[in-house]
């Protein structure tokens, strides 16, 4: 993937897209699909396991991380030929996951660098999440600070995105440029 902006995506459609194609029975309900300019990401919950809450967290996790284990592993061919046919239809890569009971394991996903210019005193930010031992290193420590914020502003960044979305409207309804 290029530098350029890849086209726009209707979340609908897209929804859509994957819910004819993923075999009926891998999940429980509809997929959740987070969409980027780099890679859509789909997580499916699998079917509820009978008398599972009765046991020890432990043990539930355990049997969770199994079952996602082996839905990965049955599900595999299946999941790239759909992803491949994704990713010629929708221009990102297709990262997987899957959800049992209050267990979530992403199978692929995308780890994208992005390269930053830091003054001195943001630096000291990273430096002392890094030496408090919260990361390992300064690029840890900023995906530890990005994923603090969209924790803590998500309705903030809920509210950007919507307003993005009109601007891109208003562009749209514009003269043309040429």
């Amino acid at each position: 993937m290029g530098h350029d902006k890849p086209p726009e995506i209707d979340e609908a459609e897209l929804q859509a897209w994957f819910a004819d194609r993923i075999p009926e029975g891998w999940f429980s309900g509809p997929v959740r699909i987070a969409v980027d300019r780099d890679e859509i990401l789909v997580i499916g919950t699998l079917p509820a396991e009978e008398g599972g809450a009765d046991l020890a967290a432990p043990v539930r996790r355990e049997r969770c991380e199994a079952r996602i284990t082996t839905h990965r592993e049955e599900t595999r061919q299946r999941r790239i030929e759909i992803a491949t046919a994704a990713e010629a239809r929708f221009e990102r890569k297709v990262s997987w996951g899957a959800r049992a009971g209050e267990f979530a394991m992403l199978f692929t996903h995308l780890s994208i660098p992005a390269m930053t210019r830091l003054r001195l005193r943001e630096r000291k930010v990273l430096d002392t999440l890094v030496d408090a031992g919260v990361a390992r290193s300064r690029s840890e420590a900023l995906a530890w600070c990005v994923r603090l914020v969209g924790h803590n502003l998500d309705e903030w960044l809920g509210e950007l995105r919507q307003a993005l979305v009109q601007v891109e409207d208003v562009r749209r309804k514009g003269p043309s440029a040429q």
